[in-house]
């Protein structure tokens, strides 16, 4: 994880959901040249999160709590954001 979007994505998300596990990966580099791109990356971002706060919600709800919070960032620097989010196991 790297870059200021990057890092807002995961203070965001640490502190709405104080998650067990989560990690922010830019995948711009992979986006160069395709429709909204921005020079300099921080673009497109995959979210792997697993908080408590996920648990006993439907996959469309995890979504949404994950979207509310970046909600900011995805009317702007954010392009494209994948988002694999869990309850922890037991």
């Amino acid at each position: 994880m790297t870059g200021e979007v990057a890092n807002t994505i995961h203070d965001k998300l640490n502190q709405a959901f104080a998650p067990s596990a989560l990690e922010v990966i830019d995948e711009s580099h992979l986006h160069e040249g395709h429709a909204g791109a921005r020079p300099g990356g921080q673009s497109h971002f995959r979210v792997k999160i697993v908080a408590e706060a996920f648990k006993g919600k439907s996959l469309l709800q995890r979504h949404r709590m994950v979207n509310e919070t970046l909600a900011e960032e995805l009317a702007g620097p954010i392009h494209a954001l994948a988002i694999s989010a869990a309850a922890p196991e037991i």
